[in-house]
């Protein structure tokens, strides 16, 4: 009972969450992958490729803001990927159970969750500690190298690192509008049906 009531609040929190950080976090997957891409594979120049980069660490919002931008946008997918894990076990009885039927966006969603769940949490972590070390506790570039190298997984080499940004946010944005479509958002509401119809039926 205990279980099932909490991952009734973790669905109810992650809801919630998610249409607030939809845009932002579109905006950081999509730019994060036109930075990466654009600079390892089209040889994009630096300068046109830091719009990018501004747009995904919120530099147009200020320097000062810089920080406080990366942190909530950060702490919000650290949220959702952590209610989201609180709801997989529940999930997965249910994914058995569909394994025959139809592809939907719920199963959709409730597959590639698991597969995302670390590299996206290692992503945000990640992110914030980079940002907030240099901007705030002023740490040189060599005691933060670290955190960017796991974060856009320099550690696979130079052919690796833009195709793990690549899957990774390809991955976010799958799970966003996949999400986003299960909040019933963008559902149209039925009209409400008259006695006279009632009766009918």
């Amino acid at each position: 009972m205990v279980k099932i009531n909490q991952s009734r609040e973790f669905r109810k929190l992650h809801r919630r969450i998610a249409p607030i950080l939809f845009i932002p976090l579109l905006l950081s997957a999509l730019t994060g992958i036109a930075y990466r891409l654009g600079r390892s594979w089209f040889g994009i120049p630096k300068d046109t490729a830091e719009i990018f980069l501004a747009i995904h660490q919120g530099t147009f919002l200020g320097k000062p803001l810089e920080p406080v931008y990366v942190s909530l946008v950060g702490l919000g997918l650290v949220g959702l990927v952590i209610t989201g894990f609180g709801m997989i076990r529940k999930s997965k009885q249910s994914r058995l159970n569909k394994a025959q039927s139809k592809l939907t966006v719920r199963t959709i969603h409730s597959i590639v969750a698991p597969i995302i769940f670390l590299p996206l949490l290692a992503s945000a972590v990640t992110g914030i500690a980079y940002r907030v070390g240099e901007s705030w506790l002023g740490l040189p570039e060599e005691q933060i190298e670290l955190l960017m190298t796991i974060h856009q997984g320099s550690y696979f080499g130079s052919f690796g690192k833009p195709i793990y940004v690549f899957l990774v946010g390809l991955g976010l944005i799958a799970m966003l509008f996949t999400g986003i479509s299960m909040t019933g958002i963008f559902r149209k509401r039925r009209s409400p049906v008259s006695e006279s119809e009632q009766i009918d039926d």
